[in-house]
């Protein structure tokens, strides 16, 4: 039969008399019962009372060990602490092991090396009235750990705002194909400067790194006309830059022959002056001799002259006397035949009219002509 069925053994665990329905007992009257026996037993000042201080002692013991290694905490290598004594700024803690007093000071890490991003895009109206979708990515450094936690509530949403401000004004104020094309570098640089002067009075504690354009792009719209555009400023830019060093290419070679050219019109002049004054030294020289003995003087003139001009010509005297026939004599061959002198005395004497006069050839033509029945004669020579 069970202990609660009627009839049984009504054994309550609970201790519970009179019949009534009663819980656990409460934790508070455990508690009263257990010290007030403690002090019945110790009676006023007993070994109870001693007990009592001792176990306190190590609890607050306990406590203390306790509360001293909760206040060991670790900065990482790339990190700086703000330490806030009772919300109070009290320093900065270095990357390492470090100990705070816990429940007084309070230490929050921060981040000084990591380079964060910001991204910021949307669709901007330009200066000439046209719309542009432009993306752009910021990089930027926390420098003062103190300022970026104090400085705003939220650091990140101001660097957020403060850059979709500053594109937006420098777009607003740029046109549409110096924002797309060649003047995308101007716009990123005045976005720069722009950011700077919009954080600066705010001394969030950050350094800007860099600043690109992602994208910029028009309209889905009127897109494939602007690319068409593009392309053509980026072929214009390629022509210019082959036209350039086409330039520096042909220069040097066209200032080459201009200096060749000088050198040689120098040149010219000089040879042109110098045989000018030579032929006024020869003339000069041949005047006395032409006063002393004009005839003889001309004569000579007049022979060194044929000599000159018949020098490279090939000869052919004709005797008209007589019967007008011509006897054909091979003077080249006898001219060419070896004889004691040397070939250039030879040249000499057969490029000269007294060399002409006093040679073989035309000793033997003499003589021929005047054995021969007819009185014709053809003299032939050569250079």
């Amino acid at each position: 039969m069970a202990w609660n069925e009627p009839g049984g053994n009504n054994n309550d665990p609970w201790k519970n008399r009179g019949g009534k329905e009663q819980g656990p007992p409460d934790l508070d009257d455990v508690l009263k019962n257990i010290f007030g026996k403690f002090g019945k037993s110790g009676g006023n000042g007993g070994p109870s009372k001693n007990l009592f201080g001792a176990g306190a002692g190590i609890i607050a013991g306990i406590l203390v060990i306790v509360w001293g290694l909760s206040g060991f905490y670790t900065i990482k290598e790339a990190e700086l602490g703000v330490i806030l004594r009772f919300g109070e700024n009290h320093g900065l803690a270095q990357p390492g092991l470090q100990w705070k007093p816990t429940f007084i000071d309070t230490v929050i890490p921060v981040n000084v090396q990591t380079i964060r991003d910001q991204n910021s895009r949307g669709s901007m109206l330009t200066e000439d009235e046209n719309m542009v979708s432009v993306e752009m990515e910021m990089q930027y450094r926390v420098t003062d750990p103190y300022r970026w936690i104090f400085a705003t509530t939220d650091p990140e949403r101001s660097i957020s705002q403060a850059l979709d401000s500053a594109i937006r004004y420098v777009v607003g104020h740029s046109k549409m194909d110096d924002v797309l094309t060649d003047g995308r570098e101007a716009a990123r640089q005045r976005v720069f400067e722009e950011m700077e002067a919009i954080v600066g009075p705010y001394n969030l504690g950050i350094n800007i790194i860099d600043m690109n354009f992602t994208n910029a792009r028009p309209p889905t719209e009127v897109k494939a006309a602007f690319d068409d555009a593009i392309a053509a400023q980026e072929d214009q830019q390629r022509f210019i830059r082959e036209a350039e060093a086409y330039a520096r290419e042909i220069e040097p070679r066209a200032r080459g022959q201009v200096n060749r050219m000088n050198e040689e019109a120098q040149a010219y002049k000089e040879r042109s002056i110098l045989e000018a004054q030579g032929e006024v030294a020869r003339f000069e020289e041949l005047l006395p001799q032409y006063v002393a003995a004009p005839e003889v003087t001309r004569q000579r003139i007049y022979l060194e002259t044929m000599e000159q001009v018949f020098a490279s010509t090939t000869k052919i005297m004709v005797d008209t006397e007589g019967s007008g026939n011509m006897m054909y004599l091979p003077l080249d061959k006898i001219m060419d035949r070896p004889v004691t002198q040397s070939q250039a005395d030879r040249d000499r004497a057969r490029n000269t009219i007294e060399g002409l006069r006093n040679s073989e050839a035309v000793e033997a033509l003499i003589n021929s002509r005047s054995n021969s029945p007819t009185n014709g004669t053809l003299r032939q020579g050569r250079n």
